[in-house]
């Protein structure tokens, strides 16, 4: 028995040596993998001067492959010199707070990153990382679709300027319709007043007013003084995607909840009395049974 368990230990001895040798080939300096190592492996990759990071999500795998120009293998026989990666130029591991951090830096054409958050609670820095998030969200949207639109409730007055312009042209109950939309769309200008605190009647008028008169299509409410400015030199702008999709989801949600009133309302509804009250017939059926 106990030659046999020396014989299968000798055996995975020599599997992961053969294992080991393949990586050595090709001399890296560092091994990361998506799963476990174990101590053997560790102590010949050791003694030929090879580091190891194990246990590395498969995400953070592909990002260093992109920033070291390496390329993601799945078995040590098919390692070859281009699979290592060579633009990286620094290997280190620091200690920040509690945790240890590898660090891949001083990269010749760096295609990917990670972020370090720091912060003194994790609501704090649950908080920054939504604000990345958001961050990030804008930046490729405005990549992807580059127009801009300014920002400040400046778009949303200017569309309702011109909605209330067009329903005058409208007859009927038509144009209650485009009045209806155009006193929703003043919601937003009108609830960036009320945050920061204006005079939300006198700062309504005036911007009305500046939508209706020419060249006044940039003129909303600068959070920070609660007055009115030109968006354009406050650099506030908005990408032009999310501002679309606002609109298009809000009058879809309007669509949605008038069909449902519709059939709501066309359906009949019974006297529950009268559900209550037996009919002639099941009188007679009673006395039948009787």
């Amino acid at each position: 028995m106990l030659q046999a368990l020396a014989k299968l230990l000798q055996q995975e001895e020599d599997e992961i040596r053969k294992v080991c040798d393949d990586v050595m080939k090709v001399k890296p300096d560092l091994v990361i993998t998506e799963k476990g190592v174990s101590d053997l492996a560790q102590h010949f990759l050791l003694k030929a001067n090879i580091s190891v990071i194990r246990r590395v999500r498969k995400t953070d795998n592909n990002r260093i492959a992109r920033v070291s120009g390496a390329s993601v293998q799945n078995r040590t026989e098919e390692l070859s010199d281009s699979c290592v990666g060579t633009r990286a130029g620094l290997f280190e591991i620091k200690k920040i707070g509690d945790e240890y951090f590898m660090f891949l830096t001083e990269c010749e054409d760096p295609k990917a990153c990670s972020v370090i958050l720091r912060g003194a609670t994790k609501d704090v820095l649950n908080e920054m990382e939504r604000n990345l998030h958001d961050a990030f969200a804008v930046a490729r949207n405005v990549i992807l679709e580059p127009r801009l639109l300014p920002g400040g409730g400046a778009t949303e007055m200017e569309l309702s300027a011109r909605l209330k312009e067009k329903a005058k042209g409208e007859e009927g109950t038509r144009q209650w319709a485009y009045k209806a939309v155009a006193d929703a769309l003043e919601v937003i200008p009108r609830s960036l007043a009320h945050n920061c605190g204006a005079d939300v009647v006198r700062v309504m008028t005036d911007l009305r007013s500046r939508h209706a008169a020419q060249g006044g299509i940039n003129w909303g409410i600068d959070g920070h003084k609660g007055t009115l400015a030109d968006m354009a030199e406050v650099g506030v702008w908005e990408p032009y995607v999310v501002k679309a999709q606002t609109i298009k989801t809000a009058i879809e949600s309007a669509c949605m909840l008038l069909r449902i009133d519709d059939i709501h309302s066309g359906i009949h509804r019974k006297d529950p009395k009268q559900e209550e009250r037996p009919t002639e017939e099941d009188m007679k059926g009673e006395e039948h049974q009787s």
